[in-house]
């Protein structure tokens, strides 16, 4: 893994990514089984490194488990949860491909608070942005451009509202809610 983001010129990853590493193969070892045939994969998707490991069992799902401060196992995909940008799992008719992403790019100073929220936000903005201009997803990596992500976040903010109308609610009371529940949870002034 060293070699290999080495070559990529991506150092500042490394240490995470052999840890995540680690940790999904382990999971393979513990709970598929010593010796089971695995597969390592590390690819770049936009600016993630994107670490996969296959292996034939559907059945074992890796999962976040609640563990008690003594305890000596169970906290690997707590682990790699906390490092990557995102996890998940993959079920393919022949095998399982658990996978994480670490991003490339240095962090934004945001509040420790808002971790979730907004990788939450950047998930549906990859699915948006992929969607509604699928050329705009370039090698370039549309995916860091603030305008791009802005259109993303306008088209889902528009289909949610056409989604709540149809079911009734008045949109322009949900925006307001939101708008409060964004500037409490945030130090934006109103």
């Amino acid at each position: 893994m060293r070699l290999h983001l080495g070559l990529w010129g991506l150092e500042d990853v490394v240490e995470a990514a052999q840890l995540c590493v680690s940790e999904l193969v382990t999971n393979v070892i513990t709970h598929v089984g010593l010796g089971t045939l695995a597969t390592l994969a590390v690819s770049m998707n936009g600016s993630y490194v994107r670490i996969e490991v296959h292996d034939p069992d559907t059945r074992a799902l890796p999962t976040l488990l609640e563990v008690g401060f003594g305890s000596e196992s169970g906290r690997g995909m707590r682990l790699v949860e906390s490092i990557a940008a995102r996890w998940g799992v993959e079920l393919q008719a022949d095998r399982k491909v658990t996978w994480c992403e670490l991003s490339t790019e240095p962090a934004s100073p945001c509040s420790a608070n808002d971790g979730p929220r907004l990788s939450r936000a950047e998930g549906l903005l990859d699915l948006y942005k992929a969607e509604h201009s699928p050329r705009a997803v370039s090698a370039e990596g549309c995916r860091l451009k603030l305008a791009c992500a802005e259109e993303a976040a306008i088209n889902i903010i528009a289909d949610l509202l056409h989604w709540l109308h149809a079911h009734g609610s008045n949109a322009d009371d949900v925006l307001d809610r939101a708008q409060v529940h964004f500037e409490a949870v945030t130090d934006v002034p109103a």
